[in-house]
């Protein structure tokens, strides 16, 4: 497991699933982590962190945050909204609540944390991205991966700027994972079993992703001090 011991790690929508097993893994790592998540009693059950509640579309609440806070040396932008439906069927109004939280949030919390970890001299920066994105069109996917895949742009944006001045920003691509959100997704089909041997047999390892995989990848880029500017895919075969 890659050391961050006493390295202080700033977690979005940290209150289930990638979140959550990523903040466990981190702390079993040996960081000080910042848990943050607009479900209080969810955070409340996490142990080992320090839990805030945190809205990442409210720009004043961030700026407090960071605030009380002070500097980290990790930030893992996680939150994110999953939607389904192809072009003709995504409205305005989905593609504006996913780019203000798929991308925007991700913007705010980068503006916030990275004025700190440039004063000190480095800093990692974790975005989640998908494979839905611009790595691979997934059907029914619109909204979704036309945020990730610019998830992707502003990743590799942030690398360029300060990969001179100690920044490290890369993107993590999963493929589908098991988490509470795809267990509603599944069930929103009317039929959960069908949809999920679906999703199944997409994979070439013929297995649904852990979260705690997904967090393994997390911690290591954290310690990766040579890695930036990639979209780093963890997808079980999907896009070979």
């Amino acid at each position: 497991m890659t050391d961050v011991t006493g390295q202080k790690v700033l977690i979005t929508a940290a209150a289930q699933g990638i979140g959550r097993a990523t903040a466990e893994t981190f702390v079993r790592a040996g960081a000080d982590v910042i848990a943050t998540d607009i479900n209080e009693e969810a955070l409340a059950s996490l142990r080992g962190c320090v839990a805030a509640k945190l809205d990442v579309r409210n720009p004043a609440a961030i700026a407090d945050l960071i605030a009380a806070t002070g500097p980290v040396d990790v930030l893992f932008n996680c939150a994110g909204f999953v939607h389904a439906g192809s072009v003709l069927e995504a409205s305005d109004d989905d593609l504006a609540f996913a780019w203000d939280l798929n991308v925007m949030s991700m913007t705010r919390m980068i503006r916030a944390v990275l004025p700190g970890m440039l004063e000190r001299g480095g800093g990692c920066i974790l975005n989640m991205s998908s494979v839905a994105s611009s790595l691979k069109g997934v059907p029914n996917r619109f909204v979704y991966s036309t945020t990730k895949a610019a998830v992707l742009g502003l990743t590799k944006s942030v690398s360029a700027d300060y990969v001179g001045r100690g920044i490290r920003c890369n993107a993590i691509c999963p493929g589908t994972v098991q988490s509470p959100s795809l267990d509603e997704r599944l069930a929103a089909t009317g039929d959960y079993d069908k949809a999920r041997s679906e999703f199944i047999a997409r994979q070439p390892m013929g297995r649904i992703a852990e979260a705690e995989e997904i967090a393994d990848l997390a911690v290591y880029l954290a310690g990766a001090t040579y890695t930036t500017g990639q979209a780093l895919c963890i997808d079980g075969g999907w896009t070979i």
